[in-house]
């Protein structure tokens, strides 16, 4: 049984992550500030931003919480803009990720996974975005400190695996995660086309997003890789057609678009990943 270090496993995203990853019969712990709504594995609180108490856990040196760690997921951070000032936002999440990724080389994990957004794609596209679907072939466009910190986090991940090239650390560009309940206010959004625009219309499934964690864990190859994570459907029920030439009508179109599949492009983690969401809001409508 593989043992995995989660961080940030009493949030959203968190708590599906922890779910998929025991059901499939990994053994866990969550590493959080917060404790977790309900018991689902071990739980340690630890403050990411201090140094030693990252290495204690990584190297599995915590009382009762011993190692060593097979793989190492890390989506603790500040989750958004605009929720802290900006200089706490980005040095909260940058030296987590940091002391997280320095830790994981000091105790030997080859295996990392970790939150990046689809922030990095230039959200909220009051520039409009290169062509649509977007996907992962260009640059990334920081818009906020919350963006441009994954943006390091990334060029981090990227260098260690220069260093290393028995590492392997993948990055989840997840977009706007939702649970069940949340689905019930999807039907409003067709009523605004611009209400949504703002990640062009997208959204995970965090039972989906959990799935690409996983994905990503048990995935064979080696370096540092990027990719959006999004379920096959938009969150509308009016076409992609429509809405791109009432929002974006000057956007390009990188192949011809499909009536209400993603715009935010899932083939590379399909292909490299073998994600295939399994969830859409419409089934809980």
């Amino acid at each position: 049984m593989a043992k995995v270090l989660v961080t940030g496993g009493s949030g959203k995203l968190g708590r599906a992550v922890l779910k998929d990853l025991v059901t499939n019969g990994y053994d866990v712990l969550n590493v959080d500030q917060a404790p977790p709504r309900e018991a689902i594995c071990p739980f340690v609180r630890a403050d990411l931003t201090d140094f030693g108490q990252v290495v204690q856990l990584v190297t599995g040196s915590v009382d009762e919480r011993k190692g060593p760690f097979d793989a190492v997921v890390h989506l603790a951070a500040i989750p958004a803009p605009g929720l802290q000032p900006n200089a706490k936002t980005f040095a909260n999440n940058v030296n987590s990720s940091y002391n997280v990724f320095e830790a994981c080389r000091i105790a030997g994990v080859k295996h990392v996974v970790f939150a990046s957004s689809e922030t990095v794609l230039g959200l909220p596209f009051d520039n409009p975005p290169p062509y649509a679907p977007v996907d992962e072939e260009y640059y990334p466009r920081p818009e906020t400190a919350y963006s441009l910190g994954k943006l390091v986090d990334e060029t981090i991940a990227a260098q260690f695996c220069r260093w290393d090239p028995d590492l392997k650390i993948v990055g989840l560009r997840f977009s706007n995660v939702m649970d069940i309940e949340d689905y019930k206010a999807f039907p409003s959004f067709d009523a605004d086309s611009s209400k949504r625009k703002w990640n062009l219309w997208g959204y995970i499934d965090a039972r989906d997003g959990a799935q690409a964690v996983r994905r990503g864990i048990e995935a064979e190859f080696k370096g540092f890789e990027a990719f959006i994570i999004a379920n096959a459907d938009t969150v509308m029920q009016r076409s992609n057609p429509s809405l791109m030439a009432e929002v974006f009508p000057n956007v390009p179109h990188k192949r011809e678009l499909t009536q209400n599949g993603t715009l935010l492009s899932i083939d590379k983690a399909r292909r490299l990943l073998d994600y295939n969401p399994q969830y859409s809001w419409k089934n809980h409508v």
